[in-house]
């Protein structure tokens, strides 16, 4: 399904549905038009619009697109939710395996759960492909190729999410690791992460890919829709600064809502025709500790400039 998400091409549900387990999760856009989709595309009807579902009829759904492009997988739910057997898990995989040409994109707010899959993953020589077994080691895993085209994230809306996710995410062995911090709803210090030898992540599993960071990519944006939170632009900043030292790829996706007034560089298009100034506009404000506004605007208006430019970078 083509979508409007900046950093992917595609998204693929063969799971829809989730439940909320931090504070990122307040005003989530999927259960948002999960509520819309009630009743319609396969979704349960309200009030169990998003409940967590299996789509086993949309496993195939990668395999007929035949161009490359990435894909970002389960962007309606979560594939490592407690109420997704590994045994489905495992189906994904196999169509990721399969689906050579494609990048997937795979980010989860669960990743004990996926690094609990992955220490169970291994290969049955028998037929080249992947199976269970109880007693696997993560080594076994990495003799299968397959990873080359498989991406795993975590989001990280705040420090502390941060901080309990990203070290599991560091375990799980994958081309690329990332994290979405988006909703980002406070200042986060990824530099401990980025090193590609401050930390032996793996202990006894084994190193971490020679020479390669222990954070591949981050994504950084500001929340939009009902309800949406405001974001400092000098959290945003903050994270790309880490992101240029470190060398690690920076892609921001979006201002959010609300635009803080340092970055009212030239009068902005809104809702009403013509052209205005933000002390002109009648709008909802937030004032910050340090006595400067943020105006809400709307995502279409607040856009996703950065200190003049957009940044757009991804892992090769």
């Amino acid at each position: 399904m083509t979508t409007k998400i900046e950093w992917t091409d595609e998204v693929w549900n063969p799971v829809t549905g989730c439940t909320k387990v931090s504070d990122g999760c307040k005003n989530c856009y999927a259960e948002r038009m999960a509520r819309h989709l009630a009743g319609r595309y396969g979704y349960p009807e309200a009030p169990h619009h998003f409940d967590v579902t299996l789509r086993p009829e949309r496993l195939e759904q990668s395999l007929r697109w035949k161009k490359s492009r990435r894909i970002f997988v389960c962007s309606m739910g979560d594939l490592f939710h407690d109420d997704v057997p590994f045994d489905f898990v495992l189906d994904v995989w196999r169509i990721m395996w399969q689906a050579k040409q494609h990048c997937f994109q795979i980010l989860t707010k669960r990743p004990g759960r996926m690094l609990d899959f992955l220490e169970h993953l291994a290969v049955d020589t028998r037929d080249g492909k992947p199976q269970l077994f109880r007693t696997a080691k993560v080594t076994d895993w990495l003799r299968f190729g397959s990873l080359s085209n498989v991406w795993l994230g975590v989001t990280a809306e705040n420090q502390t999410a941060a901080d309990e996710r990203i070290p599991q995410l560091l375990q799980c062995p994958a081309a690329v690791r990332f994290v979405s911090c988006e909703p980002l709803l406070g200042p986060i210090d990824l530099t401990e992460y980025m090193g590609a030898n401050s930390y032996d992540w793996w202990s006894e599993r084994g190193p971490i890919y020679p020479g390669e960071p222990a954070l591949s990519w981050c994504i950084v944006g500001g929340e939009s829709g009902p309800g949406a939170r405001p974001m400092h632009p000098d959290w945003a900043r903050g994270l790309r600064d880490q992101c240029q030292v470190a060398g690690v790829p920076y892609f921001y996706k979006q201002h959010g809502a609300w635009l803080h007034e340092s970055q009212f560089l030239e009068p902005v298009t809104i809702r009403t025709p013509g052209i205005v100034t933000f002390e002109e506009w009648n709008l909802p404000k937030y004032q910050w500790p340090d006595d400067s506004y943020s105006y809400r605007v709307g995502k279409k208006a607040a856009g996703r400039l950065l200190d003049g430019r957009t940044w757009d970078e991804f892992p090769e």
